[in-house]
């Protein structure tokens, strides 16, 4: 008797748990029965959230004459998932992705946002913010090393101007431009000056707003950022003001953390697309307007 009172204990601590009805046990079975005994709850959360469904599982052993056993409720994440979408969610990844973060879909198979699992080693809040960083340049990237080809295309610019991205000099062995410097120049000029952006971007993520007490000639005030690294605002970084309210500033942050992945993909098609097929991307989506059958991956497979 004892040990059904402790059952139904746990059963109620359960469904109050996970916020739904009073558990139903699937069958009649006798509770000193010594199979496994599970329960399912399912529960409904109040509009607009989406229904949230969870289970409870008993362990019970081989008997319930001496205690209970093992562990109960092994999955509580529906409570976390129930107003998000969730893409290859786990229960892992779903004990450390709470939907706080924008784009957060409960997306890491290999776990490297855990801080006890295999990306431990690396601050989770710091590959969150790599990600809307990474983002920002793919996008720039993305527009970059397609425009001078659309423009020339257009007939906007010169054609000795208008080159695909990889031979701009990006890639030497492809092909190079005559610039205003020679190319060993031109980078050694790039790393310092973005070399000193980085480092002044770190210094605001170690101590955010510390960039608006440090003199720069004058601009400092523009720096000192919103106490959020990834999205300082201001009139250098936020010129439109926009993200007025708090909802329209979560919206914009999802459609910037969903466009700059797509970029990123997109860089990464970029480099494949080049390495395949010796043409620009612009050219290659107006060779495969105009002949699909003979032009797209499969006809592609070639190296240059």
């Amino acid at each position: 008797m004892a040990t059904q009172a402790l059952l139904s204990s746990s059963m109620e601590t359960g469904r109050q748990l996970l916020g739904g009805r009073p558990l139903q046990p699937s069958s009649s079975r006798s509770l000193s029965s010594p199979r496994r005994a599970s329960v399912v709850v399912r529960a409904s959360a109040t509009p607009p959230v989406k229904p949230l469904t969870g289970f409870v599982e008993f362990k019970t052993g081989n008997s319930l004459s001496s205690e209970l056993r093992g562990s109960y409720v092994l999955a509580l994440f529906a409570q976390q998932g129930a107003d998000r979408q969730l893409w290859f969610a786990s229960k892992q990844s779903l004990s450390y992705l709470d939907g706080s973060l924008p784009g957060d879909y409960g997306f890491d198979p290999l776990g490297l946002s855990d801080p006890e699992g295999p990306g431990g080693f690396i601050e989770p809040r710091w590959l969150a913010y790599g990600e809307v960083i990474n983002g920002r340049y793919a996008m720039l990237g993305a527009v970059g090393a397609i425009a001078p080809e659309i423009f020339g295309k257009l007939g906007l610019i010169p054609q000795e101007t208008a080159l695909p991205w990889f031979k701009t000099g990006v890639i030497p062995p492809a092909g190079t431009y005559n610039y205003w410097a020679d190319p060993y120049t031109l980078f050694v000029l790039e790393m310092a000056l973005m070399g000193f952006a980085e480092h002044r971007r770190f210094q605001d993520w170690a101590n955010p707003g510390s960039m608006g007490k440090q003199y720069f000639l004058g601009l400092e005030k523009g720096l000192g950022g919103s106490g959020d690294p990834a999205y300082p605002g201001g009139p250098f970084f936020n010129p439109l003001g926009l993200g007025k309210d708090e909802k329209s500033l979560k919206d914009l942050k999802l459609k910037e953390v969903k466009n700059g992945r797509l970029a990123m993909v997109a860089i990464l098609g970029y480099f494949v697309q080049g390495l395949v097929t010796g043409v620009g991307p612009f050219q290659n989506l107006l060779d495969h307007l105009a002949d699909p059958v003979n032009n797209n991956v499969l006809t592609s497979l070639k190296f240059h």
